[in-house]
């Protein structure tokens, strides 16, 4: 007698679940310790840098809001949000996602894996969101621990905003949290871009440097003098775009832009590793990635670039760097008429308003046979304004370096009364004078005239 199999008697191997191989994968990734040490430090290390810098005699005032760290803690992690965008994110992307695959062709466990997983799409899944976990966690951890340092060491006092406004303390601390929410963002984008080089190129060290190479490519992007609409098409400058959080009222247009570009490229890096890896041979034990593949992949976040420069341009009218004489002018009048109503309760002065002061700016670039355009540090500006009962209008000389992203450091040059020494002497002992250097911040994308 023969035994005759039917297909209700076997057995059939059903793909385990993408939430059982999530943990799995995620438990793979935080036991290692480069990973652990990672956390560790993400959770530990900028809340001793921002405390000890707080505590220094000397700031980093060439970093955005890093004048303020001796009178805010919420200065702390601003600097640190500053810092994290242009290193730390993009190099925690690339030894995270950038080798989430390639780990796998360098030991030799696809086989092993896709016999318990038994699906080559569930398994792509659950690394993606893996690694999309521990880079939140990492995240997480650079907000958390710079903004209890800072507060630590210096405590929960308001914050001026770029326009020289004075947020409260409450307001500081959800524009700070918001900020930093932003760049999770362009974050995402570097991740795909990770996990896109990690799945193409295999064992290759090249993919784990793929993120960290094209963050630092497009960084680079950022300090030439490229159109504000090339500019805003690279998910870059969602990493800086949060400073129009800080003004009155917010520039909110940069920043909705960056994020959206940034969105889109996360789904063009990673739609093509998706691709990649479901198609790919997996009982070829010599595959050594898809390069020419990746190359293709590559193709639609550079279209990406150009659509959005086309579409920024066309409905926004920015065509230059953005940086023009008008805006400039109104930017630095607006911050110095907030900056002198600061300075004006330090010294316990009779307190105006800025409709009062009437202030206005006048800026060239050291010369009128010179258009006053475009970034750079030769801008000279020529601020006056008026007191009530005074027929004499005041008037201060300031040197402006405006960095091509539209961000200016005001140095005053006189006169010393108002803007000439950094320390201003107040009933209660010296201290720093707001208007002796300050940070400002110039729309790109905000029409010239209004």
């Amino acid at each position: 007698m023969t035994a005759t199999v039917t297909p209700d008697n076997v057995a059939r191997a059903r793909p385990v679940s993408v939430a059982r191989g999530y943990r799995f994968e995620l438990v793979k990734l935080v036991s290692q310790w480069r990973i652990r040490l990672l956390v560790l430090a993400c959770w530990i290390a900028p809340a001793l840098f921002v405390a000890a810098v707080s505590r220094q005699s000397t700031l980093p005032v060439d970093t955005l809001f890093g004048r303020w760290m001796h009178a805010t803690g919420w200065a702390g992690p601003l600097v640190m949000l500053g810092f994290a965008g242009s290193w730390a994110l993009p190099l925690l992307t690339s030894v995270v996602a950038g080798d989430v695959f390639a780990s796998e062709d360098r030991l030799g466990t696809w086989r092993h894996l896709l016999v318990v997983v038994r699906s080559p799409r569930r398994i792509f899944a659950a690394k993606a969101l893996a690694s999309l976990t521990v880079l939140l966690l990492l995240v997480a951890g650079l907000a958390c621990s710079s903004t209890a340092g800072g507060l630590l060491a210096v405590g929960n006092q308001p914050l001026v905003g770029l326009d020289g406004h004075l947020l409260t303390p409450a307001d500081a601390a959800a524009k700070v949290l918001l900020a930093w929410v932003c760049v999770l963002a362009p974050t995402l984008a570097l991740a795909g871009i990770g996990l896109l080089g990690s799945v193409a190129l295999g064992r290759s060290p090249m993919g784990l440097l793929l993120p960290a190479g094209v963050a630092l490519a497009m960084q680079l992007a950022q300090m030439m003098p490229l159109p504000a609409a090339v500019r805003l098409a690279l998910p870059s400058y969602a990493f800086i775009a949060w400073n129009g959080l800080f003004t009155g009222p917010a520039q909110l247009g940069p920043l909705l832009i960056g994020i959206v570009v940034s969105l889109v490229w996360a789904v063009l890096s990673t739609a093509p590793a998706y691709l990649l890896f479901v198609r790919r041979d997996f009982t070829n034990a010599a595959y050594d990635g898809s390069g020419r593949r990746a190359v293709i992949g590559a193709l639609p976040p550079a279209g990406v670039v150009a659509l959005t420069a086309a579409v920024v341009a066309a409905t926004t009218g920015a065509t230059g760097s953005g940086v023009e004489q008008d805006k400039v002018q109104r930017s630095l009048a607006t911050a110095f008429a907030h900056l002198y109503r600061m300075q004006t309760k330090q010294l316990n002065r009779p307190d105006v308003t800025e409709a009062q002061l009437r202030v206005t700016a006048t800026c060239n670039k050291g010369s009128i046979r010179v258009a006053a355009e475009g970034p750079g540090n030769d801008w000279r500006c020529v601020v006056s304004w008026h007191l009530p009962g005074v027929e004499a209008a005041g008037t201060a000389i300031y040197q402006l370096d405006v960095t091509p992203d539209g961000r200016f450091m005001a140095d005053g040059d006189g006169p010393k009364e108002v803007n000439g020494y950094f320390l201003v002497r107040t009933p209660t002992g010296d201290a720093p004078n707001p208007l002796w250097q300050f940070d400002g911040n110039v729309e790109l994308l905000r029409p010239s005239e209004e």
